[in-house]
């Protein structure tokens, strides 16, 4: 346990916070080793009423003072600046929380961290600070008296059977905790609040303990959340490619030398080799097995929940992998790259489209195509296959975009994916990737 007592003195927001927020004073506490934060205005509770949600979004000028901006010779710079305004406005409620309005105005934990990632690449502390809050405020997992049982976020938050709001699932996703952390490292160099890396390294000590796991064959793995969800015995795991995060777990090893970040480097690549061989034409798939014992890979059993497919799940695996090439020169990056996406770069030129759901044996599973998928294999092509990337953007993303939208005005996933998938490396400050 850490014995240090952390302050997070978010600033005063007078003039600057979120749809006019009133400034408010968050302090956070590292009790025996669990933060806490709490809030001159408390959020409301599971057993308080609906929150206030618009039933459609809509579009209106952001009353935000500050001009979150990205460098300008930035590729997509005004698409990317634009899109995230809109977002901000559509998606993200004056206290932090990020709504999806696709599934019952819940909130997840991948959002709120999808938007702390973006903040803070686009230099917008404020809407950083709303979201993060909002998160500590809301997803904390808690025993049965309450108290809170680590640092990790539970993933699923909206309304229950009875109508309270409040968390709705107590496991957690390591891929929304991954994605939040590695913002917590970002924003704490960017703006100068070491507050920001102490608590990413009290989240990284229950990402360790909570969500990885020595197998039989002796090698560290990611799990896709807790082990007694995604562990069925003791010889199997069930694994999500798209979690994944070479660049993040070089992030995690810069700042956190007390455990082997960088072991999760190769089991991860290992993983994304060999699974994807578990496909003919050889692409990720949202969920597959792994036998400790043998080394072997598997599709999940038809009977489950999870599906051995490829689709809107493990798209994100180009993104990842493509940002681990495009940050950290990594040459197995861009060996699975070229490898990987040898059938739909085959698909690409001999059809219009890119079916959405592809099963293990190349077959089509659906006859329409997604903007999410061509968004993840943007920065991919862009690594690997330069024209293909501008061909993808010409014909695929940018048609489908229009004032601050890709696609549907309330698809919270496709914006997220889309804005991810364009935004250049050179928006990234090198320092910034640096210990």
């Amino acid at each position: 346990m850490l014995g240090l007592v952390v302050v997070l003195n978010f600033r005063n927001f007078r003039n600057q916070r979120f749809f006019g927020v009133v400034a408010v004073m968050v302090m956070a506490s590292n009790l025996a080793g669990c933060v806490s934060i709490s809030f001159s205005e408390k959020p409301e509770n599971s057993s308080s009423p609906s929150p206030t949600i618009s039933e459609s979004p809509t579009v209106s000028e952001s009353p935000v003072t500050s001009s979150p901006s990205l460098p300008p010779s930035t590729a997509n710079q005004d698409i990317l600046e634009q899109s995230w305004v809109i977002y901000r406005q559509q998606f993200i409620q004056e206290d932090g929380r990020v709504i999806d309005y696709q599934a019952s105005d819940r909130s997840t934990s991948e959002g709120q961290a999808y938007a702390m990632l973006r903040a803070v690449i686009i230099n917008d502390p404020t809407t950083f600070d709303l979201t993060l809050q909002w998160a500590e405020e809301n997803l904390h997992r808690l025993s049965a008296t309450g108290e809170p049982t680590d640092q990790l976020w539970v993933w699923l938050w909206g309304k229950d059977e009875k109508g309270n709001w409040g968390p709705i699932d107590r496991n957690f996703a390591s891929d929304a905790d991954i994605d939040a952390i590695t913002a917590l490292i970002l924003a704490s160099r960017r703006w100068n609040r070491p507050e920001y890396l102490e608590l990413a390294l009290i989240k990284l000590r229950d990402l360790w303990e909570f969500s990885t796991i020595v197998g039989l064959d002796g090698k560290r793995y990611l799990l896709p959340g807790p082990k007694e969800a995604f562990v069925p015995s003791a010889s199997t795991i069930h694994l999500n490619p798209s979690y994944l995060a070479p660049y993040a777990f070089r992030l995690f090893a810069q700042v956190d030398p007390e455990r082997d970040w960088l072991s999760l480097v190769e089991s991860s690549y290992e993983v994304l080799e060999k699974s994807s061989q578990v496909s003919t034409v050889g692409l990720p798939s949202d969920w597959i097995a792994l036998n400790t014992q043998t080394g072997q890979f598997e599709p999940l059993p038809k009977s489950s929940k999870l599906q051995s497919v490829y689709s809107f799940d493990a798209y994100r695996v180009w993104w990842r992998v493509a940002w681990d090439a495009e940050w950290f020169k990594a040459p197995e990056a861009k060996r699975y790259l070229q490898t990987a996406t040898k059938h739909l770069q085959t698909l690409s030129r001999s059809s219009a489209n890119l079916p959405a759901r592809i099963d293990l044996k190349g077959k089509p599973l659906v006859n329409y195509e997604a903007t999410s998928q061509y968004a993840m294999l943007y920065p991919a092509f862009r690594v690997i296959n330069p024209d293909m990337a501008q061909k993808v953007l010409q014909q695929k993303l940018l048609p489908k975009y229009n004032q601050g939208i890709w696609d549907d005005e309330s698809a919270y996933y496709t914006q997220n994916l889309a804005w991810l998938g364009l935004l250049p490396p050179t928006a990234i400050n090198p320092q910034l990737l640096k210990p």
